[in-house]
């Protein structure tokens, strides 16, 4: 008998002890783990994004439409938008295909009192 063949390792199906089927397992779970966090979880964040900006929406925005159509929101209902897309030229949209928000509607303004200078008020 060779000393090669007696320094070499259990053979056999039980070669890596009781902790073989375990242990077969490990890569997979992290292969599960890493695809989570680098496919599914940005996938579900974009997602809720887009959700909330979709329910935000309302009449003034300038949008696009995921056919390509570039407009601003004339009315407002559960499931569907007004949108014009050319002076007096409106369409009715589903809600789902908003793909981008170009800009909002700023909230009104409050009206400015003016303030009187006392030293402007006599000259002319």
């Amino acid at each position: 008998m060779n000393i090669a063949y007696a320094m070499g390792g259990m053979g056999g199906a039980n070669g890596s002890g009781g902790s073989g089927g375990f242990a077969s397992f490990i890569p997979l779970i992290l292969m599960f783990v890493i695809f989570y966090f680098l496919l599914i979880r940005p996938q579900q964040k974009k997602t809720k994004e887009h959700r909330q900006m979709v329910d935000n929406l309302k009449t003034g925005d300038r949008i696009i439409t995921s056919g390509g159509l570039h407009g601003r929101v004339t009315g407002v209902s559960e499931s569907a938008l007004t949108v014009e897309i050319a002076e007096k030229v409106r369409v009715k949209v589903n809600r789902a295909s908003v793909t981008a928000l170009l800009q909002t509607t700023p909230p009104p303004a409050a009206p400015k009192k003016e303030k009187k200078n006392k030293t402007d008020s006599g000259k002319a």
